[in-house]
């Protein structure tokens, strides 16, 4: 069937008889009402007509209604996609809209357009109007409900979301604490704790550059000789980690091994260096070498360019024992020669890496505040003095390092009168060489 048509009102009634014989449901009967409606009213404004053809088509499994609007004079192509029943065009001046059918008398549609014609009254029309419009309403607060539901799912979701990364922040942080511990632990057990000798203090602090990974290539060791005489190593090996440490570790023991055999302090960095290259060729650090007689205050220095030791006595400026040599994996390893002095009672010793004393970048200036820190805190109980230290040199920290700082300091002994071997220099921290370079 197929009709003209030069009024839009005309054709809207038309539709809606047209869906009223075919039972549309409401919804679908105001989307194809409003659509031809989009697409006709500009033909009309125009003065053009258009034709409606409507097939109904019984053929192909499910029932379906074929209605068809064409614009014989249209300036351009009708778009059946931009109106609320989505149409398929068929050609440029022609859509079609295939609805299917289902639950009614698959008989000749003319009976049904007649029945339909014949009790479509004025209020029936609005009744249908209305049907219609509360459809549209129906579905918009359906579609209203369930955006609601959805942004309530959603936040319910983005709040267990973050609630999940929460949890396995705080979970990665209790594993990182975990992980820490144990390998402080680890490093702790490294770490020896001090030999009791009569009338000698050992206290010591350290720090690793990042406290959730404590381990580092800051190492200490310390112990008695068979003749009374306390030994210290500190090594300063290069880089972080736990390579670091296992590099430290193996001089540590390599020196402790050649000191108890009883090899000459001046010897054992240059043969602790031929011992550890063949199987670790990549292994640099820097090593100092302190032997104490405790009965006498005899001291003895080797350096394998580390830091030099900060000798503070009692009623004069603490001053650097310099000592030559090269460290661990540089060339022509081994100290130049074994500086010599002597401690009396009162006097402190503190040995430490660079980490205390280029935490800004400034080695110079560092070591003036170093001097500063331990004429400061030198009066204090020896267990706090490497912790205070530390402190009063960290209060800036412009490069963070792990850091090490050992004191030791005579108590009492019995006087001795042989005349101190000097071999120290003593200048002010401002007037030494600026061009020190050191590693770790």
């Amino acid at each position: 069937m197929s009709r003209l048509f030069r009024d839009l009102t005309v054709l809207r009634e038309e539709v809606r008889d047209l869906a009223r014989g075919y039972g549309l449901p409401a919804d679908v009967r105001g989307r194809l009402v409003l659509s031809v409606t989009d697409l006709a009213s500009p033909e009309f404004e125009a003065g053009h007509p258009v034709t409606l053809t409507t097939v109904y088509d019984g053929t192909h499994g499910a029932p379906q209604l074929n209605v068809t609007l064409t614009a014989p004079r249209a300036a351009g192509p009708l778009r059946g996609a931009d109106v609320p029943l989505t149409a398929h065009v068929t050609s440029a001046n022609s859509v079609t809209w295939h609805i299917a059918l289902t639950g009614r008398d698959t008989g000749p549609a003319e009976k049904a357009l007649a029945a339909a014609r014949s009790s479509a009254s004025l209020p029936v029309q609005e009744r249908e109007a209305d049907e219609e419009l509360r459809a549209a309403l129906a579905r918009a607060d359906s579609l209203t409900s369930d955006h609601r539901l959805l942004k309530h799912e959603l936040a319910e979701t983005n709040a267990g979301v973050l609630a999940l990364y929460v949890q396995l922040d705080e979970r990665d942080e209790q594993v990182r604490k975990a992980h820490g511990r144990v390998l402080r632990e680890l490093e702790d057990a490294l770490r020896p704790p001090p030999p009791k000798v009569d009338g000698l203090e050992l206290a010591v602090h350290y720090a690793p550059a990042d406290p959730a990974a404590p381990t580092g290539g800051d190492l200490y060791d310390w112990f008695t000789l068979p003749d009374g005489t306390v030994h210290v190593t500190v090594v300063d090996a290069l880089g972080h980690g736990v390579r670091s440490t296992r590099g430290a570790v193996t001089v540590t023991h390599a020196v402790r091994t050649l000191a108890l055999e009883g090899h000459p302090l001046h010897s054992i960095l240059a043969r602790t260096h031929h011992l550890l290259m063949p199987f670790n060729a990549d292994l640099m650090a820097t090593v100092l070498l302190v032997r104490l007689d405790p009965a006498t205050g005899e001291l003895r220095v080797a350096s394998g360019s580390h830091p030099p030791p900060l000798l503070a006595r009692e009623g004069s400026a603490p001053e650097f024992l310099e000592a030559t040599g090269r460290g661990i994996g540089f060339p022509s390893p081994g100290s130049d020669a074994v500086l010599r002095d002597r401690m009396e009672p009162g006097d402190l010793l503190l040995l430490y890496t660079d980490g205390l004393t280029e935490s800004r970048r400034d080695l110079i200036e560092g070591e003036s505040r170093l001097v500063k820190a331990v004429e400061q805190h030198s009066h204090r109980a020896i267990a706090e003095i490497p912790d205070a230290v530390a402190g009063e040199m960290h209060t800036v920290v412009l490069h963070a390092d792990d850091t090490l700082a050992l004191a030791m300091r005579i108590t009492a002994r019995t006087p001795v009168t042989p005349a101190r071997t000097r071999g120290v220099r003593r200048l002010p921290p401002q007037t030494r060489r600026a061009d020190k370079r050191s590693i770790g």
